[in-house]
């Protein structure tokens, strides 16, 4: 990784008497591997001071009852403190450089007289673009209470998203909260992985601070990510089709891939790989072509419409876990008139004779996420060539005429001259005859 960041829990919380273990993460690098490791304290005046380090010191408020690890090959140090007492609450640092003041993140540590009310805490671990899993605490399983996940801060926690309905701005799409189980627990899926989704977070039912809220968890987001960056839209016509790639671990041993249609942190299956498509959606859409060596399977959808727009999600299950991925629908009206999208069958590129109509296959490939767009057959009564910038497109007629020979140029005046003297050859002689009988009349 030629990241040299480091990640670890922001929030730690002990209770007197009890203990805590910190894991600091860091960029497996030559220098970061063999440089010094240190833990320190923030003091009111600003200055860090050290409890513990890599180079054997240890303060001697400290002594006998703090530890440092370091596991290079993993990337990983950890620091444990025992026999916690109330001052030992703070500011603390975790770090790697020769001063206090180098690659360091910050935490702070809370020592309760009773921390039993905060639950045990869960770690976590999930890569930068990839997804995580994390099974919420037994519940009443007929309970209608919301089922929430929040994050924990210097305010209490923050609602990230909640079964009413409610989802923050930062997690739209990429966040799920399972139905209860028979067991009464559930589960919250987040994908697309973000480096600031390292942290404390708290799920639960009914009130955030209630009784069956008290299970913590740390998530750690590694920045070192096997996932590739993935397209997040995909763009379709009403009326046509298109399809794309879902993406899972190729070693993985899955016993249920599906698609469902995300909103509001819930997911409504849709179709699956063992043939299930939802009512609505019978002929328009199904999972085909499963490649199990590259960890893929394809989805398509056909026929099209405005109401499918949205969010829709890829995931293969295995057991209490799941890998899924995201991505959001645009759906474009036509601009010309097209097949009503409840008849119209898929139509299929072809070369036409008649230049009253033709047909465009709108396909394209994107690395890690494959799509087709259905095709579009438009009217019209001339191809014109398309302008381009800083020129204008020329009528049909005008090329035409500038372009044939010469006397074409002379029949705007050549055509008046000759009716003039048809209409002269015709008149004069019928004056004439008319003046004769007169004369004769006589």
């Amino acid at each position: 990784p030629v990241s040299s960041t480091l990640y670890g829990s922001r929030f730690l919380k002990g209770e007197v008497g009890g203990s805590v273990t910190h894991q600091c993460f860091y960029s497996i690098t030559p220098a970061n591997k063999h440089d010094r490791k240190y833990w320190c304290k923030i003091a009111r005046s600003g200055v860090c001071y050290t409890v513990i380090s890599t180079t054997g010191y240890t303060s001697k408020d400290h002594a006998g009852r703090v530890s440092l690890e370091d596991t290079p090959q993993n990337g990983t140090f950890a620091v444990t403190m025992t026999e916690l007492k109330k001052n030992d609450t703070g500011t603390y640092r975790c770090g790697i450089g020769t001063t206090n003041r180098d690659l360091y993140v910050s935490l702070n540590l809370t020592v309760l007289a009773d921390a039993s009310d905060l639950g045990p805490t869960e770690l976590v671990h999930g890569e930068l673009r990839g997804s995580v899993t994390i099974l919420c605490p037994l519940g009443d399983t007929h309970s209608i209470e919301k089922r929430f996940w929040c994050k924990l801060g210097r305010n209490g926690c923050a609602l990230i998203a909640d079964t009413n309905g409610y989802v923050g701005k930062s997690y739209q799409g990429r966040i799920f909260i399972t139905p209860p189980e028979s067991s009464g627990a559930f589960k919250i899926l987040i994908n697309d992985l973000k480096k600031e989704d390292s942290g404390l977070y708290r799920c639960g039912t009914g009130r955030l601070s209630g009784p069956d809220s008290r299970r913590v968890v740390a998530l750690q987001v590694t920045a070192a990510s096997t996932h590739p960056k993935r397209p997040k839209f995909l763009s379709g016509t009403v009326g046509g089709s298109l399809s794309f790639k879902c993406h899972h671990d190729p070693k993985g041993n899955y016993e249920k891939k599906y698609l469902c249609r995300w909103k509001a942190a819930r997911c409504a299956p849709l179709a699956d790989a063992d043939g299930f498509v939802h009512e609505s959606y019978k002929g328009r859409i199904q999972i085909s072509s499963s490649n199990r060596e590259n960890g893929t399977y394809m989805v398509v959808m056909m026929h099209l419409r405005e109401e499918d727009a949205g969010w829709y999600w890829c995931g293969a299950k295995n057991g209490h876990t799941e890998h899924t991925s995201s991505v959001k629908l645009r759906i474009q009206k036509e601009a010309c008139s097209s097949p009503d999208p409840e008849t119209s069958t898929l139509v299929k590129p072809t070369l036409s004779s008649s230049p009253a109509a033709y047909s465009t296959p709108a396909q394209r490939s994107i690395t890690g996420l494959t799509y087709t767009a259905g095709t579009v057959t438009e009217s019209t009564t001339t191809l014109l060539p398309a302008a381009t910038p800083g020129t204008s497109v020329t009528p049909p007629g005008k090329i035409y005429h500038e372009s044939s020979s010469g006397e074409s140029r002379l029949l705007p005046v050549v055509l008046p001259a000759l009716i003039l003297l048809i209409f002269i050859t015709i008149t004069i002689p019928a004056l004439t005859k008319i003046k004769l009988q007169k004369e004769t009349g006589k």
